[in-house]
């Protein structure tokens, strides 16, 4: 279990038809209230770009998801996918670009993951109720089997031994809580904005349906 640091894996992602499943590669606690800090690559048709949510559960509430359509080909080779976890923020990155950020707001009411160690995840499963066009597209099972690929995985992180202060000192072994990465670098926020700008394809914080004109505090707070 780990509380803070920086977790890198580089994945190939399911090849051809993939429409329906689902590939989650994931931070969890085991708590009832769970913290919880999501990538979930989502199937498609053959040809078509492969999608990636993103999703962030903070005191056993989530409902956060983002997405964006990879600017490349997932399943023609390996990409590293990361999270930089500090007091700070949460960082998703792409071969190092940042795709996501989640700011720690606690300050102003804002549930971030902050108490709870969380272990390494990832499950392939069936979601075709929803993951493929809000469904429409299913699993087509002549296909299987399903499979992704695995490697190369770093984690540098603080592990859990029951006490968060020593994980959320700032040393030079909890390196992910100096100063320095505390926020974007200027490069990152270019990239970031990129990202933002030409590929993502939803955002829970511009759904004013989903949440009845409602949208959470943290849309309305700086992201980095």
């Amino acid at each position: 279990m780990f509380l803070f640091g920086q977790i890198d894996m580089q994945i190939k992602l399911v090849p051809g038809d993939s429409a329906g499943t689902v590939l989650a590669y994931y931070m969890a606690s085991d708590q009832p209230n769970r913290d919880e800090i999501d990538f979930e690559f989502l199937g498609n048709m053959s040809e078509q770009p492969y999608i990636l949510q993103t999703n962030i559960y903070a005191d056993g509430f989530g409902n956060r998801e983002e997405r964006i359509y990879l600017w490349f080909d997932p399943t023609k080779d390996f990409h590293t996918y990361s999270v930089l976890w500090n007091l700070h923020q949460i960082v998703f990155m792409v071969d190092s670009i940042p795709i996501r950020v989640y700011r720690n707001h606690g300050d102003k009411g804002v549930p971030f993951p902050r108490r709870q160690p969380m272990s390494l995840k990832a499950t392939l499963w069936n979601g075709d109720s929803w993951a493929t066009r809000g469904g429409q597209d299913k699993i087509d099972w002549t296909k299987r089997p399903f499979i992704a690929s695995f490697r190369n995985y770093n984690i540098d992180a603080c592990v859990w031994k029951g006490n968060p202060r020593f994980c959320r000192a700032a040393s030079h072994v909890n390196w992910w809580n100096l100063n320095n990465f505390s926020t974007l670098t200027s490069p990152q926020r270019r990239w970031f904005k990129w990202v933002r700008k030409y590929h993502m394809i939803y955002d829970y914080c511009q759904d004013n349906q989903r949440f009845q004109n409602n949208i959470p505090q943290e849309c309305s707070l700086p992201k980095y």
